[in-house]
């Protein structure tokens, strides 16, 4: 890249100081109306902003690590950063309001969205392969229908769940065929490996670690079945700090032209948080993880929510069925901060 990080980061500082200013001079309006009034003793609309990272969200920790987020709004605001482990602790952070934004892919942002959490989409992070069935080194299943009757470890709520409830769809199965431990991702592996499940719905980084330090077997694979990776904010935040909205979505577009030209840099982060090596890094940020998507939450995402929806609906987990799920994706997509920030 031929402009330096440092650089760039006072570029993109300097670029939402103007557009702050031109924004507060007309009494920015977030959505349904609300106005930005600076909090006391800032410029912002607010003086603290919680925001998560994730490991299966690479430009989180490149946002992290280089503090683009902090840069731009000067010392007024104090950012905290907390972990997600996966989507459902990431949904749970921002129904609780720990956290204002948060990571997750995009089926769980649907699933939470359709059970009440007032969350909407506003960026894509990235379209990852970041899901596929797992099993030991030494399993003797090699397909999907030879689930039947087993049991299978899987997060609810996440990518790597609703992944597998479309494999087994497609294998002739439903999630009744299976005994599902519903555990956290890194406890699915720590289940397969001592041989309590059979199989495990998994999610990188863990999945690749799996495969380079132990041998396992990934025996499905499907791109088709993983959903974007999504970045929502709760609708208080939205509506009320659009400000400092607008700030966190220029970051990720940041991010990710860093990230696209320096990939070993990336991996190293992923490495390093992920506590993976490298090679497994380099993996997954190589042949796993798509960050040169649009950031722009749009039809595509919504295509892909319509065609999961009615898996979910089955499933029996969403208390409003397709009907909820069909409401939750005309009223999730929420676009404005990344069309500005990709202008």
């Amino acid at each position: 890249m031929s402009i330096t990080k440092k650089t760039t980061r006072s570029i993109t500082a300097t670029a939402v100081a103007g557009l702050l200013a031109l924004s507060m001079a007309g009494c920015v309006q977030g959505e349904g109306g609300g106005s930005e009034a600076p909090a006391e003793g800032s410029e912002w609309s607010t003086n603290t902003l919680s925001i998560d990272w994730a490991t299966y969200n690479p430009l989180s920790l490149v946002i992290k690590d280089q503090g683009l987020i902090e840069e731009a709004l000067g010392d007024t605001v104090e950012v905290e950063w907390l972990q997600s482990a996966g989507s459902n602790k990431a949904n749970e952070m921002l129904r609780s309001g720990s956290v204002d934004v948060g990571s997750t892919a995009g089926s769980a942002a649907l699933f939470a969205r359709a059970n009440g959490s007032p969350i909407k989409v506003i960026n894509i992070y990235s379209q990852p392969e970041w899901s596929a069935i797992v099993v030991d080194a030494d399993s003797e299943i090699t397909d999907v229908a030879q689930l039947k009757g087993q049991s299978v470890a899987a997060t609810k709520g996440t990518d790597p769940y609703f992944f597998l409830l479309q494999a087994l769809e497609e294998a002739g199965l439903t999630i009744d065929d299976v005994e599902v431990q519903n555990v956290q991702h890194a406890d699915g592996w720590s289940l397969l490996a001592g041989g309590s499940v059979q199989a495990w719905s998994g999610l990188d980084p863990i999945m690749a670690g799996a495969e380079q330090d132990s041998g396992a077997k990934l025996i499905y694979r499907n791109v088709d079945f993983n959903t974007y990776g999504f970045l929502n904010a709760t609708e208080d935040f939205i509506e009320n700090h659009a400000d400092v909205a607008q700030v966190v979505v220029d970051a990720y577009e940041e991010a990710r032209a860093w990230a696209a030209e320096n990939p070993d840099e990336v991996a190293q982060l992923l490495a390093d948080a992920a506590s993976i090596d490298i090679e497994v890094a380099k993996k997954v940020i190589a042949e796993r993880s798509n960050l040169d998507v649009s950031g722009v939450p749009g039809q595509a995402q919504v295509d892909v929510l319509n065609a999961i929806a009615p898996i979910i609906a089955e499933s029996g987990d969403v208390s409003g069925g397709q009907e909820a799920l069909d409401k939750a994706i005309s009223e999730i997509v929420f676009d404005e901060f990344a069309l500005k920030a990709t202008e």
